[in-house]
């Protein structure tokens, strides 16, 4: 059976992108001194020792204060600083969503959020620290940037893109080990998909963690014939409609992942876009409701958010295709 069969990437070495993330920011600090960073109380799960030893002077801990936080990151850009704003996704999102509409968005700062450790990350601390809203709260607001990397040479060229951007964004640091599957020379350009494999039959559209599931998911779904396009989105938004209602045009199905809630993030962004331009057959792949207590590997599979569960959709996405013709 289809669960049976290993993949390379099933073996390939996963990595933490935090550490890629504080790597590409001290790279960025030691070019440029008006880089600093502001954070929560989270050197530790910010994985940022290694900025605050360099540039202690440049880094502001103002505690388990997230509204204050992310105000006082959109005052040091005022004044002309850099600021990456540094927090564990869910208290980022969640404490601070009004000073990130009024004084990031509204105000048209360049403020880089940081979320860390989102999705479903924290697996057995439960929702209250998981951060699978965020992508549906973010896209809500105007001028804002939201910015999903995959694995290690994304993140640090999404730090980069967000150091030079001029505006707020937001960038989702996973934490969830992911092995390295987007070329390093891949280009990065606001608004722009990846095509990370061609494909006629069906189209799989994937953003952070099931980036490296979905292209497992890929090479399942050519052993039986069908032929699956992946396609790579950093940029939920601004999302690259051009890439998406083509894929939807040449291939007529469309299928959607993502580690967060199924109600405002990828997935409804994709299923707008189509519904109003390219009416196909669509299923949403993520998260639905509040978790139960598992490992963050174990809820990935609980939700259906495994190469398997990504095969199994697309062969019934297919099915349910055929049945209508």
């Amino acid at each position: 059976m289809t669960e049976t069969v290993t993949h390379p990437l099933d073996h390939a070495p996963a990595y933490d992108c935090r550490q890629a993330f504080a790597e590409e920011l001290i790279a960025l600090a030691r070019e440029d001194d008006r880089v600093v960073v502001v954070c929560n109380d989270s050197v530790g799960s910010s994985n940022l020792a290694g900025f605050r030893a360099e540039f202690p002077d440049r880094l502001i801990n103002v505690g388990i204060a997230e509204q204050n936080m992310v105000g006082v990151g959109a005052g040091l850009a005022n004044a002309g600083l850099v600021p990456f704003v540094s927090a564990a996704g869910p208290f980022l999102t969640g404490r601070a969503l009004e000073q990130i509409k009024a004084d990031c968005a509204y105000s048209g700062h360049k403020v880089v959020l940081c979320g860390q450790s989102p999705g479903m990350a924290y697996g057995e601390l439960g929702p209250t620290h998981h951060s699978v809203e965020d992508l549906s709260w973010l896209r809500a607001v105007a001028d804002l940037a939201v910015v999903v990397p995959t694995d290690r040479a994304q993140t640090r060229a999404a730090v980069r893109w967000a150091y030079a951007h001029d505006g707020p964004s937001y960038l989702r640091i996973p934490r969830v080990k992911v092995p390295d599957v987007i070329p390093a020379d891949a280009p990065f350009s606001q608004g722009r998909a990846l095509t990370l494999r061609e494909g006629n039959d069906v189209t799989l559209v994937a953003v952070g963690t099931l980036v490296p599931r979905a292209l497992i998911a890929a090479d399942r779904l050519a052993a039986e014939g069908i032929s699956a396009r992946v396609l790579n989105t950093p940029f939920v938004d601004p999302l690259d409609e051009t890439a998406i209602l083509r894929a939807a045009a040449e291939t007529g199905a469309v299928l959607t992942a993502e580690e967060a809630t199924v109600s405002g993030g990828l997935g409804a962004a994709v299923a707008s876009l189509t519904g109003q331009h390219a009416p196909v057959p669509l299923r949403l792949l993520g998260v639905s409701g509040f978790a139960p207590t598992y490992s963050a590997e174990g809820l990935l599979e609980h939700f259906g958010l495994t190469a398997d569960a990504i095969h199994r959709a697309a062969c019934e996405l297919l099915r349910l295709r055929s049945s209508a013709s």
